[in-house]
């Protein structure tokens, strides 16, 4: 896979460029929208619920924006991922090229705007007088199951976008319920207990929780969220990729 993947290194490279060419062709702020958009959203989202949920959770801030990077770019890379099949079709109709490749070129794209934002987030932090510590470098765990989790979510989005087009408005749908089900703007402590174990089913709310503690909370996570964290990834990485390795072939008679 590594080899084949290689000797695509080019076409790899030019498609991370004309992502972000598409992307921001024909607008004045261009890259910068990257970085707006989570902060507009951390803006309303402070605005409608900090008199409810402010008070009672510290650095209400960090939280909201702990939530709103990490979903912006799930969402982000989910939603172009669905798209990276369909949207390449031309190319891999005439040339014998791994699919994934256009997955990950899609995922690179929204990777960047995340370590963009991840800047500002930090910079944040820092405004808000929150210390630094060595805890800081376990967000790497995290983040990397998030981008394998992204990855394996993709791959199974851009493969059923190929047979079934109502996917995209299905997902639509089911991105906007998990995002006020993964704790973003409230505290999961005003969920009666014996319901809060739920939460641990899904992934983003494992993501976003493992971030707020080390960061707001000054502790390594409990193991269980290192294993769920890795679990979750995996799970949809593998899932993915079997998916993909069974309808390989199926892809070029549908798109």
């Amino acid at each position: 896979m590594l080899k084949l993947f290689y000797q695509h290194k080019f076409l790899f490279e030019e498609l991370v460029k004309r992502d972000f060419r598409r992307k921001y062709k024909r607008t004045i702020l261009g890259m910068v929208w990257s970085i707006l958009n989570p902060l507009i959203t951390l803006l309303i989202l402070k605005i409608v619920f900090s008199t409810f949920f402010g008070r009672s959770i510290p650095h209400y801030t960090i939280y909201l924006f702990c939530g709103t990077l990490l979903y912006a770019y799930f969402q982000q890379a989910t939603h172009s991922g669905m798209n990276s099949l369909v949207s390449n079709a031309a190319i891999f109709k005439k040339l014998n090229v791994p699919k994934y490749i256009f997955l990950l070129s899609s995922n690179v794209a929204s990777l960047i705007n995340f370590g963009l934002t991840m800047l500002i987030f930090f910079g944040f932090c820092l405004l808000d007088d929150l210390t630094f510590s060595w805890r800081y470098l376990l967000l790497i765990y995290p983040a990397g199951c998030l981008i394998l989790f992204n990855l394996g979510i993709g791959f199974i989005l851009s493969a059923l976008f190929v047979f079934f087009r109502d996917i995209q408005y299905l997902y639509d749908i089911f991105s906007r319920l998990l995002m006020y089900m993964s704790a973003i703007f409230y505290s999961i402590e005003i969920i009666p207990v014996p319901y809060q174990k739920f939460f641990l089913a899904n992934p983003m709310y494992i993501y976003i929780t493992f971030y707020r503690e080390i960061i707001l909370e000054e502790k390594v996570p409990d193991p269980l969220m290192f294993v769920l964290a890795a679990f979750y990834a995996l799970l949809a990485l593998a899932a993915g990729a079997w998916i993909y390795k069974r309808f390989n072939r199926d892809f070029l008679y549908y798109v």
